[in-house]
């Protein structure tokens, strides 16, 4: 997933269309995490980048986007660019 999310609509609150973008999102995550997984590999890792823009994002964990899009609400911007990308893992054994 590569978006860039509008949150300005003359007919919608700002705030329900930071609700919707969150809600997509979520729905992403659990989609991709029901696919079935290549033989040797046991879960699910994504690859997130957020930013303003393309241009600008990061690479955030998987648990800091909601932080991060609540960060677009406070600093009142009207869009933001976010690219989740799934990849299989295999787990690592603990030594010893």
């Amino acid at each position: 997933m590569k978006k860039t999310f509008s949150l300005t609509d003359p007919k919608r609150n700002p705030d329900r269309m930071l609700d919707a973008a969150k809600y997509k999102i979520r729905k992403y995550l659990k989609r991709e995490q029901k696919k079935t997984l290549p033989d040797g590999f046991d879960y699910w890792d994504f690859d997130c980048r957020y930013g303003q823009t393309e241009k600008d994002a990061e690479i955030i964990h998987v648990s800091a986007i909601n932080k991060n899009i609540d960060k677009v609400c406070e600093q009142k911007l009207s869009s933001f660019y976010l690219e989740i990308l799934a990849k299989p893992v295999k787990r690592k054994n603990k030594p010893g």
